[in-house]
């Protein structure tokens, strides 16, 4: 006997959309979950089905019988250690042919890699997790010009991507400076950097590719083959909103999350040069177990483009994204994306590894010239690894005045205490 599955929907859906019925969910193929049982069981019902769709790795689950959620989760208390429990099993069942473990494997115990759960509905659909994208004082750009081997380099450090309202006009006064000065490389500092806002961080690639790269892919979002063909029909119960949090009509209804189009040329994103600075040849970044997200984007989407060398330890690996579903009281985050640079690349499930390993210090401050992550890179560019003299070498401000590495220079950040910033995606474009 085919069972009528009951699915938890968006809460304002409830009541001015439409009620959840099977045809609904376009569930008519497999017998899906009962049509009675408690708030736990259906969440636990709703969890399943809805990664069945969703999740980037669907075709690795098993159906919902053979799951079946709610006799594996019964015993499980409380209901929010049900949730992640089933969470986390669903994101262990796909295995990286590569390492043999799951794409997921958890870098802390009982919690996937990537995919997460959270109690609320956030406002207007973002994430909580972007709050630690923080814009105080100490999370500001430090940059400077060094001149080396009668070449002029600039260097950037950032320690997250905030918000690009908080940072736009700093970064468009340092890439002045650099166009002034005349740079032909540039060395981004991402040791600390565990992402932030994506707008920020294409902002940061557009102003340093040069404007014959306008146009071109820098970066795009891969959904799993059932979403891009338009068939993750579950997603009727997720009410759609425009980029400011508000509902939208569409062909005389309100617009679903089902409407969107999650197609790769619907979900590419062309570079749009930003700033006057053209003279960049190659590209460095520092970076550490630390950088990931939005920071390994930036260094994807450049890839195609530019020589550009690794130097420092390895990323912490996360080509992918995500979107909120929301499921009664709680938000799901599951992994439902690719991020794929121009000539499709995206695997770096197990971190970037460095063009050249080195070992962090804490005991000098970042822009130092001494400091190794900054020391390597120059020695990088000059061809020497080994160079230990740097009596060649001055830094300056964007002035041009000699910077003497002052005692309040931002001091290295050498952990994030294992928080990195989802890449969460918020605009989408309907059919």
């Amino acid at each position: 006997m085919r069972l009528i599955s009951k699915i938890l929907c968006y809460p304002f859906l409830v009541t001015i959309l439409f009620s959840c019925k099977k045809e609904d969910l376009g569930l008519t193929d497999e017998v899906v979950s009962p049509t009675t049982g408690t708030p736990v069981e259906f969440t636990l019902d709703s969890i399943f089905l809805y990664a069945k769709q969703v999740y980037l790795w669907r075709e690795t689950l098993p159906s919902y019988t053979e799951f079946d959620p709610r006799n594996r989760y019964e015993a499980v208390s409380p209901e929010l250690r049900a949730y992640k429990s089933e969470l986390y099993d669903i994101s262990q069942m796909n295995v990286n042919p590569q390492t043999g473990n799951s794409y997921e494997l958890p870098v802390y115990a009982g919690s996937p890699k990537y995919s997460y759960l959270e109690q609320g509905t956030p406002n207007n659909g973002i994430s909580t997790m972007a709050t630690i994208a923080n814009t105080g004082s100490e999370f500001m750009p430090l940059y400077k010009v060094v001149e080396t081997d009668n070449k002029k380099i600039g260097y950037l450090s950032l320690a997250s991507f905030p918000a690009l309202t908080a940072i736009k006009e700093q970064l468009n006064a340092i890439f002045a400076s650099f166009a002034k000065i005349g740079i032909t490389g540039l060395i981004i500092d991402l040791r600390s950097n565990g992402g932030g806002y994506v707008e920020t961080a294409e902002y940061l690639a557009n102003l340093i590719v040069p404007s014959n790269l306008t146009g071109k892919v820098m970066y795009s979002e891969k959904f799993n083959d059932l979403m891009q063909n338009g068939k993750a029909t579950i997603l009727k119960n997720q009410l759609y909103r425009d980029a400011n949090g508000n509902a939208v009509r569409y062909k005389g209804r309100l617009a679903t999350m089902a409407d969107v189009n999650y197609s790769k040329s619907f979900n590419t994103i062309l570079f749009q040069k930003a700033g006057n600075l053209e003279t960049i040849n190659n590209v460095y970044f520092i970076i550490s177990g630390n950088t990931a997200s939005a920071s390994e984007l930036l260094i994807s989407s450049l890839k195609p483009y530019f020589d550009v060398k690794l130097i420092g330890q390895k990323t912490y690996g996360k080509p992918v994204g995500f979107f909120g579903v929301h499921i009664g009281s709680y938000t799901i985050y599951l992994s439902s994306f690719i991020l794929q640079n121009a000539v499709g690349w995206y695997d770096y499930f197990e971190g970037m590894q460095p063009d050249v390993t080195i070992t962090f210090s804490t005991d000098t401050s970042l822009g130092n010239l001494d400091e190794p992550g900054l020391h390597t890179a120059l020695s990088v560019i000059g061809g020497s690894f080994n160079s230990s003299s740097f009596s060649n070498r001055k830094s300056f401000t964007s002035s041009g005045h000699e910077d003497m590495n002052k005692e309040n220079s931002s001091t290295i950040q050498t952990s994030l205490s294992g928080n990195y910033i989802p890449i969460y995606k918020k605009q989408f474009k309907l059919k």
